[in-house]
């Protein structure tokens, strides 16, 4: 356990690119815990799996996809729910990396409603995802999909989601060893790239066009 009062951004940005992460027992525990599994989930950024159904969804276009226009909102919608990690401090420090430009969100909204969405931190070339939520049938598959086409076209290299789950293994998520992923994670933050929130949003049809070159 560490002293929430002596984190700063910078010893996040220093704790990521050891390997560990940060988590709290609830949103009512001050306390802060750093994680360092065994066993690393990660999506291979060319191996993005979208189902026909997904496909379906995202061509529909009943969506409409935002970059960092409201990451607090998309952190409180993580919270959100009977038993999190993400306490008061969390909150607090995760704001402050995406003020200094190294946390970023990406926003599923429906009629004006935040749906989905999913929200990680940047290191060189590398995106840590925290956490995502949907409040629309598959507004936060959706929301993945334009995140890993956002890192692609940035020059991203390493797709951290810090566990593998059945959810995240069914879009094409593995898990690797832990000196597998220490050894991709040296690479990825000594290397340059760009999560530019100016960039365009691509259309449907583009999106998909572009997974299916690169899966």
């Amino acid at each position: 356990m560490m002293d929430a009062e002596r984190l700063t951004p910078l010893t996040l940005l220093r704790a990521y690119a050891m390997g560990i992460f940060p988590m709290a027992e609830s949103r009512h525990d001050q306390r802060i815990f750093w994680v360092n599994p065994r066993k690393r989930g990660i999506f291979p950024l060319e191996g993005f799996h979208i189902s026909k159904s997904l496909a379906r969804t995202i061509r529909r276009g009943r969506f409409r996809i935002c970059t960092d226009s409201a990451f607090e909102h998309v952190v409180e919608c993580c919270a959100d729910r009977p038993e999190t990690w993400i306490n008061a401090e969390i909150f607090r420090l995760y704001r402050q990396l995406f003020d200094l430009g190294h946390a970023h969100s990406i926003e599923v909204w429906q009629d004006d409603i935040l749906a989905g969405g999913v929200y990680g931190v940047t290191l060189g070339s590398a995106f840590f995802g925290e956490s995502m939520f949907s409040r629309r049938t598959d507004a936060s598959k959706v929301a993945l999909a334009y995140l890993v086409d956002r890192l692609r076209i940035g020059g991203f290299t390493l797709f951290d989601t810090q566990f593998l789950t059945d959810h995240l293994a069914s879009l094409g998520a593995i898990e690797i060893e832990r000196e597998d992923y220490l050894s991709r994670l040296e690479r990825a933050v000594n290397r340059d790239a760009n999560f530019d929130r100016a960039w365009p949003i691509p259309e449907p049809q583009l999106l998909l066009q572009r997974s299916t070159q690169t899966s």
